[in-house]
């Protein structure tokens, strides 16, 4: 079950919450992964809401998108484990089952493959309408010496055509 929302009318909520860590998730080929993320956008591009996702090379998130570009942006409201975005911010979706270690509860999307989860409710089903890679060379020093000493795993970002958005109950 699942309530229908504006993702603007949730833009503090996602601007606030997401500094501290919100869930990025994708599927592909029958597996299920969820990252943290602390660094993305809300906004408008070609005329559409979107979410970009800043998402390093070496992530296996990346190549979860790489193979379906379809995500969720998964947003805590009210009280949480902290521990949640712990783990999912120190393991790799390649060696570890992060949604059963952490004992998410998937929720099926209404429109892109990929569920959101319940205990992170405010849900943004996203499609990839483009991705661009960041050059490390046209950030300024301060944050390239800060964010990028290895400057082969820049960021790339994905932007997520906000196809849907709710709040799973």
């Amino acid at each position: 079950m699942s309530r229908k929302v504006e993702p603007f009318d949730y833009a503090k909520e996602i601007c606030t919450a997401l500094p501290r860590g919100i869930l990025l998730t994708t599927k592909a080929g029958g597996k299920v992964n969820t990252m943290t993320i602390g660094w993305g956008a809300l906004g408008t591009d070609w005329n559409k809401p979107v979410f970009t996702a800043y998402v390093r090379e070496s992530r296996f998130t990346r190549e979860l998108l790489d193979k379906n570009p379809e995500f969720t942006v998964n947003i805590p409201l009210g009280d949480f484990d902290r521990k949640i975005i712990g783990t999912c911010g120190s393991k790799s979706g390649r060696d570890t089952d992060k949604i059963a270690e952490c004992g998410l509860t998937l929720v099926d999307s209404e429109i892109v493959s990929v569920p959101g989860i319940k205990e992170f409710p405010l849900t943004l089903e996203c499609k990839v309408v483009a991705v661009q890679k960041q050059e490390p060379s046209h950030i300024d020093e301060k944050y390239r010496s800060m964010f990028y000493p290895a400057p082969e795993d820049a960021h790339i970002l994905f932007y997520g055509e906000i196809v849907n958005a709710y709040i799973a109950e």
